[in-house]
């Protein structure tokens, strides 16, 4: 397991990648995200609020981890594909002196990943919170990517492995 520490907001946040193909409890889950590839090149969309950024969202009620990650996927990139889980990141509060019982996410809570072989791109609309969408060489990442970090790099790591 790859571990690492980030800052979210005025909150230090301990993340811990674990590679599995089961699911965390689905209560715990607090979001669901992916790396989309067209052939090699990796998908990223531009959000009006924070810039270049993997595909991803909430899970809406009665939704599936997967079908939360096609439907964010579909309404950010306007593209489909094939999925597969790649696991999930625990996302630790426990040394957060932001969080309290009242805060909206667990104390330890859980970010599900899923890789996309995309198979079909349609028109951009930009109707969601996403205004671009581009296709890049996955070395390229850090470029675009602001909230970019070691975790990140380690699950991507994952993906190529599982493409070749």
């Amino acid at each position: 397991m790859v571990s690492t520490y980030v800052n979210w907001g005025e909150s230090r946040v301990k993340l811990t990648w674990k590679e599995t193909n089961q699911l965390p409890p689905v209560k715990l889950i607090t979001s669901v995200h992916g790396f989309c590839f067209l052939e090699n090149k990796l998908l990223l969309v531009k959000l009006k609020h924070r810039g270049w950024d993997m595909t991803g969202g909430h899970i809406e009620p009665n939704e599936s981890p997967e079908e939360c990650f096609r439907r964010e996927t579909m309404e950010e990139a306007y593209v489909a594909g094939d999925c597969s889980l790649l696991g999930h990141v625990i996302v630790d509060h426990s040394q957060n002196p932001q969080w309290n019982e009242n805060s909206p996410y667990p104390k330890i809570g859980f970010q599900v990943f899923y890789s996309m072989d995309i198979t079909e791109v349609y028109d951009f609309d930009a109707g969601f919170e996403s205004t671009e969408r581009i296709f890049i060489d996955h070395n390229r990442v850090q470029e675009y990517y602001p909230g970019w970090h070691k975790l990140y790099e380690h699950v991507l790591g994952c993906v190529r492995k599982k493409r070749n």
